[in-house]
């Protein structure tokens, strides 16, 4: 099911969407993406992650065409407060949007703000067995390096070409 989809920034308005989102992934693709059980968002969490600043904390949602109000992925980076020219980054898509590119797309287009926004590597921590976050690190970089501190979790940093 390919479907045309916006990419653009998150608004402090995606609240409801971003909450209703979230009830609508899988178990397993909730663990895939907090690599714990998550069945809501706080009412903080929800101020944190749609009020961002679009510098040092950026995120970017897909909405489909037809649905302009459904989030139905999301693509987001944290700077790191010690060193602001690396970004902790995550991406989740829905479970009936997966394996359709959308993840890539989000994921580019994310990659471009963060260079314009003077970011040099992205961080990801991610389970071991994650292959389609593993592609989409190797997508947006070359230059990965991967470590397996424990527990079946995998630390990459990738390196962002100017």
């Amino acid at each position: 099911m390919q479907v045309p989809v916006e990419l653009r920034p998150i608004r402090p308005e995606d609240k409801d969407s971003l909450s209703e989102a979230l009830t609508k992934l899988s178990d397993d693709t909730v663990q895939r993406r907090f690599m714990t059980a998550k069945p809501r968002f706080t009412r903080g969490e929800l101020r944190y992650l749609t009020e961002v600043d679009g510098h040092a904390h950026a995120a970017l949602v897909a909405s489909p065409l037809d649905h302009p109000d459904w989030i139905i992925g999301v693509a987001r980076y944290v700077c790191d407060a010690a060193d602001p020219t690396s970004a902790e980054v995550a991406v989740v898509i829905g479970d009936a949007y997966q394996q359709q590119g959308l993840g890539t797309a989000l994921g580019l287009a994310l990659t471009d703000v963060a260079r314009e926004n003077g970011i040099c590597r992205f961080t990801a921590t991610m389970l071991g067995d994650n292959e389609a976050a593993h592609r989409l690190m190797r997508r947006i970089s070359h230059h990965l390096v991967s470590a397996r501190p424990a527990g079946g979790v995998r630390e990459v940093v990738a390196e962002l070409a100017a």
